[in-house]
């Protein structure tokens, strides 16, 4: 069995600083897997492959390289596991309910293998890159041929012909900080969304987070290389355009240039064309009020925000390691509204760190009735072994923490439907992006706050900016005409 495999200790990993040098990989590195690609392609064109991601839209952008690495090896497309030739499973790590269904789709998988011994079943993505997930499909899910992690995604060609040439499993999750490779083949979903990862990895290391153990270093792309995607989109008719990073606020922190990422949507608004440039996620200890004047400033920036707070305490922040308090997060918010008072705010939270009290929670609960967010993503808390959070004491049993949680739930939810509510009869814009499936109203569209709208109209307005009356609402939705 072919093996690279490693362990990352916090403190190598915090003292190690990437040198651009280091990290872009060379047009002779890419090449060597370009070479890898039409070798596949030389004996297994037409072969099916089936693509399954889990996870945040970071994962999505990774699929879309892997599908057009696949694409240039000569593979089609099934989304039925069972006729594909080779399954790709694109993981995520970040809470246990992501990890239980690839598990299960992994156990699946055991009977489509064993009617075609043939077939070629990979693992990628976040879960790959964990030593102790790499050890149980090593042991358990025997019929797994190939594992490798983030980082790695770029060697996909080679990793797969060694597994075609040599007829043995390929586990490659060597620990490395991580690097930029640009140039990678993609094919993007139809429509008129799309995503452009500006950067990669993180360096921030809060305590219940396993990101930063799997997508190694903070990595930023260099702005020419950003700036020609994003207008390279704009010019093929996308028109919601989301920027991906861990964190976007330390965009440019390794670039040693002063560039930052304000710079960069400065840039970016200057491409001429009709779209929304949106953005996630941001951190609060690294937003600043330049950032807000920027995209107040900026005709194509959405006026939309995703600011995760995660608690409303500020002893459970630090336990968090998310080096900031609730004034400072508070202090932001009145900030950015004042300069955009049409600001769309979402955030995430979570409910039952370990250690956290009631008293704690409800904290957090006042700082969303505080806040009045739009949208919350609401997590109870789910422990990753390897983080720091994994190991603190947790007394508090999961029936008090959800009885938490559900207060959480009804002031957000009372509070949106509130909002959507003061819709009704209004007049706003919006992208009609999708179907919805309902009859009544039977597309699916956003606002520049990103507010899901359903759409009365036929297919000929997808992909158009539409003026919108509002006619009715839920706490989910929006529902309108055109004018």
């Amino acid at each position: 069995m072919y093996e690279l495999h490693g362990f990352r200790s916090v403190e190598k990993v915090e003292e190690k600083r990437l040198k651009r040098e280091e990290i872009i990989l060379s047009e002779a590195a890419l090449e060597r897997q370009r070479m890898f690609q039409e070798k596949v392609r030389a004996q297994f064109a037409g072969k099916r492959a089936c693509l399954e991601t889990f996870g945040c839209q970071q994962n999505v952008a990774d699929g879309q390289r892997l599908m057009g690495m696949l694409r240039e090896m000569g593979f089609c497309f099934t989304e039925n596991a069972e006729e594909a030739d080779l399954v790709l499973l694109n993981t995520c790590a970040i809470r246990e309910h992501a990890e239980q269904r690839v598990y299960g789709n992994l156990g699946l998988l055991t009977h489509s293998k064993r009617k075609r011994p043939d077939q070629i079943i990979a693992l990628c993505g976040c879960m790959a890159q964990e030593a102790r997930t790499a050890a149980r499909i090593r042991e358990s899910y025997r019929h797994v041929n190939l594992v490798f992690g983030p980082q790695a995604l770029w060697r996909f060609p080679e990793l797969l012909w060694q597994v075609y040439e040599t007829g043995k499993r390929v586990f490659f999750v060597e620990d490395e900080p991580g690097s930029i490779a640009e140039g990678l083949p993609v094919v993007r979903e139809r429509g008129v969304k799309a995503w452009v990862s500006i950067m990669y990895g993180c360096n921030n290391f809060c305590s219940y987070c396993i990101v930063p153990y799997v997508r190694g270093r903070e990595r930023s792309r260099e702005p020419a290389a950003v700036l020609a995607e994003v207008r390279e989109l704009v010019e093929a008719g996308y028109k919601d355009i989301t920027l991906l990073g861990q964190n976007v606020n330390s965009y440019g922190n390794d670039l040693d240039s002063g560039y930052r990422f304000p710079d960069l949507l400065e840039d970016i608004d200057r491409i001429p064309g009709a779209y929304w440039i949106r953005f996630m996620s941001s951190h609060p200890k690294d937003a600043s009020p330049r950032l807000f004047d920027v995209m107040a400033a900026c005709g194509h920036v959405a006026k939309q925000l995703h600011l995760p707070f995660q608690s409303g305490n500020d002893r459970v922040l630090e336990a968090m390691n998310r080096r900031y308090t609730r004034e400072k997060y508070l202090e932001l918010i009145r900030y950015a509204r004042r300069v955009m008072p049409d600001l769309v705010l979402t955030s995430d939270v979570i409910i039952g760190f370990p250690g956290e009290t009631e008293a704690e929670a409800l904290e957090t609960v006042s700082l969303v009735e505080e806040v009045g967010f739009d949208a919350l993503f609401t997590f109870l808390y789910s422990p990753r072994p390897g983080t720091k959070a994994a190991s603190l004491p947790d007394p508090a049993p999961k029936e008090e923490k959800q009885r938490w949680f559900d207060r959480l739930l009804e002031v957000q939810n009372a509070h949106s439907a509130k909002i959507h509510g003061s819709y009704v009869g209004r007049t706003v814009r919006v992208l009609a992006d999708g179907e919805s499936g309902d009859e009544a109203y039977p597309l699916s569209a956003r606002t520049e706050g990103n507010r899901l709208v359903r759409l009365k109209g036929g297919k000929e307005l997808l992909g158009q900016f539409l003026d919108v009356k509002i006619t009715g609402s839920n706490t989910w939705a929006l529902y309108g005409e055109p004018v």
